[in-house]
């Protein structure tokens, strides 16, 4: 176990994806000892040390071994799903798998501190100026919402009633390096990457993205993740973003800008409902400042730059 003067040692379920990677690396750069979960092992070399582990597919007594093995003190949990999945296998992915793990540090002989990654979904839209704050009755629109909803309300429930000791960080949309290639993003960035590889025009067909959404850069969400991991709060939910909603055709634009890939844009019509008056998210980070002593410090464009520079080879 760690002490007041040493690196926690850290596990983090998801560490081989988009944001649990991110949060591995920086755990481990700043000396600690990393163990990095997943159902299997990345393409990719991850940070710490790897074990495969499906907590999906295990009793929660043998991850609770597991940590109590490795002497864990922070556990962070970046696993979930949303891509490709059906609402039963969000279910498992999103709410069994905390369930799970809630039972698991319970059970641990000396529980870790948990660090969850919750979701701006979880609230739902609101109209366009309101800023979503933490005691904002919740009202998402989408499965993967309620979803990430039931599994906040598990960890806010045990740490009232089990004396878990956790916060969950109610993150915006993550901005930067290994953006997933599912996003809107990523589509881009691989598209623009490919015309610079090959020297043509990158053929772009975009709606008018009027959706306005709280863009939160990658490394800031990670300075987060590790100033919770060892502060203690006096909120358990905690929303992580940049306070201020940006539209989603900007971040493109940029994208575009930063790559200096010339474009040939189609504008394609919406989908018959959308528009910025049913698709704003904005929140409301005070009490990420007051608590955690966090605030954002890179703007779009750099997380934009992180993005595209991963995007290329070498």
């Amino acid at each position: 176990m760690s002490t007041p003067h040493t690196p926690p040692r850290v596990a983090v379920l998801g560490g081989t994806g988009f944001i649990g990677r991110a949060v591995a690396e920086r755990f481990e750069a700043t000396g600690s000892e990393v163990l990095t979960l997943a159902r299997k092992p990345s393409a990719v070399p991850v940070a710490g040390r790897f074990v495969p582990f499906d907590l999906t597919a295990s009793p929660a007594s043998e991850l609770a071994a597991l940590l109590d093995r490795e002497h864990v003190d922070v556990v962070v949990n970046a696993a979930g799903g949303m891509w490709g999945l059906d609402d039963e296998q969000m279910h498992v992915a999103n709410v069994v798998l905390v369930d799970r793990l809630v039972e698991a540090i319970g059970a641990m002989a000396t529980p870790a501190r948990l660090v969850h990654l919750g979701t701006v979904h979880e609230y739902g839209l609101v109209p366009v100026g309101t800023s979503q704050h933490e005691d904002d009755v919740p009202a998402p629109v989408m499965a993967y919402g309620r979803l990430k909803l039931a599994a906040t309300e598990r960890v806010v429930d045990a740490v009232g009633r089990e004396g878990l000791d956790a916060v969950v960080l109610r993150l915006g949309n993550v901005t930067g390096a290994g953006q997933p290639g599912h996003s809107l993003l990523g589509v881009m960035g691989a598209k623009l990457a490919a015309a610079h590889a090959a020297g043509t025009v990158a053929e772009l067909s975009l709606q008018p993205l009027t959706a306005q959404r709280d863009f939160v850069d990658l490394d800031d969400t990670v300075d987060a993740v590790a100033a919770a991991s060892t502060t203690r709060t006096a909120r358990t939910v905690l929303n992580i973003g940049t306070g201020a909603a940006a539209p989603a055709r900007r971040l493109v634009d940029l994208l575009v800008e930063v790559s200096g890939v010339p474009v040939e844009v189609t504008e394609v019509p919406a989908p018959e409902g959308t528009g910025p008056e049913s698709e704003w998210q904005q929140l409301d980070i005070s009490a990420a400042r007051e608590q955690l002593g966090w605030v954002p410090q890179r703007t779009l464009r750099q997380s934009v730059e992180s993005l595209w520079a991963d995007c290329l080879p070498g």
